[in-house]
Formats: C-alpha cells, structure tokens, sequence
C-alpha cells in the first residue's frame, strides 16, 4: 500500500507545476492548441509503447488481450469512454488552460483540487451507494460556506458579468464539475477495463475532439507556426507523458485500489504547492488572502467527509 501512496504524492507534484507551466506557454500559443499539443504528444507515446512491445515481444499476451478488450468493447463502453474524454480532456483542459490564461495557475488549483472531492464525495453516494450520515451533511455544509470564500475571495462581484475575469472564474468553476464526472466514469469502466488500455482509447478520443476543437476555433495556423517551438515542444512532453501518462495511470491505478474519497484527499495539497511554485516563478496572480482561507474550510470540511469512525 506505501507503494501506492508514494505514487500518489508524486502524481500530485507534477500535476502541481503543470498549472505553472500552462501559465508560461499559454503566452505563446493559445490554450486550445496547447491541449492539443500535449495530446498529440500522449498519444503518440502510447503507440510507441504499444510498438515497443510488439518489436521486443514484450507483455504479448497482455498486448493481445487488450485489441480483443478494444474490439469487444460494449455499446455503453463506448459511450462511457466518450464522455469519459470529453469530461476528462476536451472541454476539462480547455475549461482549465483557459481560466489559468485569465486568472493565473493558482486559484484553478485551488478550484479543481478542493471543490473536486466534494463532488466526488456525493456522486459516490449516487453511484456507488457510499452512505451519508449526520457528520457528512455538516461536511457539506461547511464546504458550502468555504466554496464561497474560496471562489469569491469575499467579493461577490466576481461572479458577475461586469467582472473583468468572470469568463476566467466561469471556466474555473467547471473543471470540478468535468473532473468529477470523469473520475467517476473512469471508475466504472476500470472495473473490466485496464487502465492503461482505457488512458490510451480515452487519450485517442480526446485528441481527435481536441483536433475538430482548434479547426473550428481558427487556431490551426498558430498551432501548426509554433509545432517546432522547442519551449512548447518540452511543455507538451512534460504534460503529456509526465502528467498524462504517467499521472493519469497512477490516479486510475489508485482510483482501483483505494475508495474514491481517499484519492481525492491527496488532491488536497496540489494547489498550495502550485502557488508555491507560481511564486518561486514570479508569475502573476489573482489569489487573495480569503481565497485561501476559504480553501482552508472546505479542505476542514472534505476532511469531516472523509472521517470514518473506527470501531
């Protein structure tokens, strides 16, 4: 089980930095064709590894497995994995590449990683029958109050549209929402499903979304001028294998292993070290002093969630 827990907390360091990292390549290319990007770069990793295999006459069996898996997907599979890579590439990157564009790295963070395990917290009670008690309403209750602090930094205003970063909040305020529904759709087909051949098929879907995406954007231009850009070239490897690959294995692995609310809660700590790194990095920020604070109540109150009594 530590196993798993280490890969978690290096799953989350990775994920911490690539808001920053967004944040630099977002001044050169648009956040469309950075998604993109990075997609095409996850992608093509996954059909070297699959190449890899076949040459070295590697994990044959488990290769030929997964076509069988592939070609024998089910009707609502399929459905599944679509709204799986709409939720959990398209439109969550786009949401998210797009807020961080307007406000900076850290308060998408701060969204995407603390109001995520609420969400997750009561579509598990949907879907996965996980019980509510008296302590989780007041969990609820209590990540109500500090959502609001956390999204609105104290000022209402924010949230209207004569606020000049409302698009950005707008955006921002999705991506828990699309992060939650992926999670929990991913977790349902990772039941007969592996992980690795879901990320590839999803890492596909997404790509091609992503490609109609920037077409009927008018970003291919900007997208095709800066493809040899050797910044963005390394961005999009960092995030695609780094951070997709690699990070999405790990939370579909952990996804399997552990509850859902226990994975979430390791979500917990990658938006303050996002900021940390946006510091470090000098880069500009909307985050005030009640956003963090209100991050501070709902992460008391998924806690509270969370708590199980031992007997």
């Amino acid at each position: 089980m530590f196993p798993l827990y280490l890969s978690l907390i290096f799953m989350v360091i990775i994920w911490s930095f690539s808001f920053v990292l967004v944040d630099i390549a977002v001044e050169f290319i648009p956040p469309l064709s950075i998604a993109l990007y990075r997609f095409i770069i996850a992608s093509f990793s996954f059909l070297l590894i699959d190449i890899y295999k076949r040459i070295k006459k590697k994990n044959e069996k488990n290769s030929i497995n997964e076509e069988i898996i592939i070609n024998k997907f089910s009707r609502n599979e399929w459905i599944l994995m679509i709204l799986a890579s709409f939720t959990g590439i398209s439109l969550f990157f786009l949401a998210q590449y797009t807020s961080i564009q307007i406000i900076g790295p850290s308060l998408p963070a701060l969204f995407v990683c603390l109001i995520t395990p609420v969400i997750i917290t009561i579509l598990a009670l949907i879907f996965f029958k996980e019980k509510l008690n008296l302590l989780k309403i007041l969990g609820f209750i209590i990540a109500t109050m500090g959502s609001f602090f956390l999204v609105t930094g104290g000022d209402i205003s924010k949230l209207t549209p004569e606020s000049p970063n409302f698009i950005g909040y707008l955006f921002a305020l999705t991506t828990p929402i699309l992060w939650a529904i992926y999670s929990t759709v991913t977790k349902v087909i990772s039941k007969r499903i592996s992980s690795n051949t879901m990320n590839k098929v999803i890492a596909y879907i997404g790509t091609i979304e992503l490609f109609l995406f920037v077409l009927i954007s008018g970003e291919l231009a900007i997208f095709v001028q800066n493809i040899f850009n050797i910044s963005l070239f390394l961005s999009a490897v960092y995030l695609g294998i780094g951070c997709y690959v690699i990070g999405y294995l790990i939370w579909q692995n952990s996804q399997k292993n552990l509850k859902s609310l226990k994975v979430a809660s390791f979500l917990y700590i990658e938006p303050f070290l996002t900021l940390l790194f946006s510091l470090m990095l000098q880069r500009s920020e909307s985050i005030v002093l009640w956003n963090i604070v209100g991050g501070i109540i709902v992460l008391v109150a998924v806690l509270i969630i969370n708590y199980e009594k031992k007997n």
